[in-house]
């Protein structure tokens, strides 16, 4: 695997660092900022906005770009928004550093999959953006905590001076590791959008937003499960984590090898191991140590689709993928949003902390559904070119010589 590979995936670290982190300093965050935690808050909710709307925007005015200026681009703003971020006197100067920032997350996951799989062989694009989403995954095993311990221990800004240098360390390595790529044909704003005339791509997006909001309805109230439904202290809430996030780096990892091979059998499998893993849940949640490994294994299965799909969509976007892959992570971004705003309103129903995971399943049944039919589509798709019948030749000519 290229060494450039290895660059995008610190970059993503990095990423994953920055927006998971904040979610362990609120307290300290809105004591230091005089603001509520609610204000708090909607720090989270506006890096959400920023990775939706912000990715794409830049993405689609910078097409015509080469995708390592971009990407070096991209990750100066990362840089510029966690300094922002650490220095911030007052709350709207840290909310705009958190905005710069989920901008630099929503293109560059996007872009960074398209230059990783095309340096590397047609059988191994799968596995090339597995480990550029792999920084995201180990950045929930041991970035977050690291951050929120520093954060905690030390200061809170401190974090974002932490990770502003794990981004100039990532500038560096992309600079001198990223290759130009000499063969990238430059498109127009017109022809990336065009991409998006076609079905398919729709429903490769769609199972973006599904597949990963079916993971994140269940996670966004996982504490409230494993404390007031499981009955574990909230002191073991940091390692329960760590232990998600190793199912999300080894579900990853899995999916990128597997979808290389066979793309939506990969997805199909991924999307119904969700399911069932959501449905198990729900009885395993009274159990402590069948919850914590249950816990681990929705991790896997969430994070096993991540790969297929995101090579799906530039499948399926063939010759204009740039806008098409930043527009993924944002309906990934999406459906995180969606599935987490449907489990809260079941819980304020009344319906208790484990119907979450029943949203979540529910949703990983339509991805697998929309999954499904896609790939019907594809098989429809060659069988109609293989039996085709091909074009009559034309009848062979016979000319006679006239006699002299």
């Amino acid at each position: 695997m290229p060494l450039a590979v290895f660059a995008l995936m610190i970059a993503s670290f990095g990423i994953g660092t920055t927006e998971f982190v904040i979610m362990g300093l609120l307290p300290e965050v809105a004591d230091d900022m005089s603001v509520s935690i609610t204000t708090a808050g909607l720090l989270i909710s506006g890096y959400a906005l920023g990775v939706v709307f912000g990715g794409p925007i830049f993405t689609g005015a910078a097409t015509r770009m080469p995708r390592k200026h971009m990407l070096l681009i991209l990750m100066v703003l990362f840089i510029i928004g966690n300094t922002l971020s650490a220095v911030a006197p007052a709350y709207w100067v840290l909310m705009l550093g958190r905005i710069f920032a989920a901008i630099c997350h929503g293109a560059f996951l996007g872009i960074g999959s398209v230059v990783a799989a095309d340096m590397v062989e047609q059988d191994k694009r799968s596995r090339a953006i597995s480990l550029v989403f792999t920084g995201l995954t180990v950045a929930n095993v041991f970035g977050a905590p690291m951050g929120t311990w520093i954060g905690q221990y030390f200061d809170w800004r401190a974090t974002f001076w932490m990770i502003a240098a794990i981004g100039i360390v990532s500038l560096i390595g992309l600079i001198v590791l990223l290759p130009t790529q000499q063969n990238q044909a430059p498109t127009r704003l017109r022809t990336e959008l065009a991409v998006f005339t076609r079905l398919q791509v729709w429903l490769a997006l769609a199972v973006a937003g599904l597949s990963i909001g079916s993971l994140f309805a269940a996670f966004s109230y996982i504490s409230p499960l494993m404390t007031d439904v499981t009955g574990f202290n909230a002191s073991m809430l940091t390692p329960l984590l760590m232990l998600f996030g190793v199912g999300l780096v080894i579900g990853n990892l899995l999916g990128g090898r597997y979808a290389d091979r066979a793309q939506v059998a990969t997805l199909l499998t991924a999307q119904a191991t969700l399911f069932a893993v959501l449905v198990a849940f729900t009885f395993t949640s009274q159990f402590q140590i069948a919850a914590a490994a249950t816990l681990m294994l929705l991790g896997g299965a969430g994070f096993a689709t991540v790969p297929g799909f995101m090579t799906r969509v530039l499948d399926k976007a063939e010759g204009a993928p740039t806008l098409a892959s930043a527009v993924a992570s944002s309906a990934a971004n999406a459906g995180i949003a969606v599935g987490s705003y449907l489990a809260g309103t079941t819980i304020d129903a009344g319906l208790g902390y484990t119907s979450p995971l029943w949203v979540g399943a529910a949703m990983a049944a339509s991805a697998f559904a929309i999954t499904f039919a896609s790939g019907r589509m594809d098989r429809n798709g060659r069988h109609a070119k293989q039996v085709a019948p091909a074009a009559e030749s034309p009848a062979p000519q016979f000319s006679v010589d006239k006699p002299q």
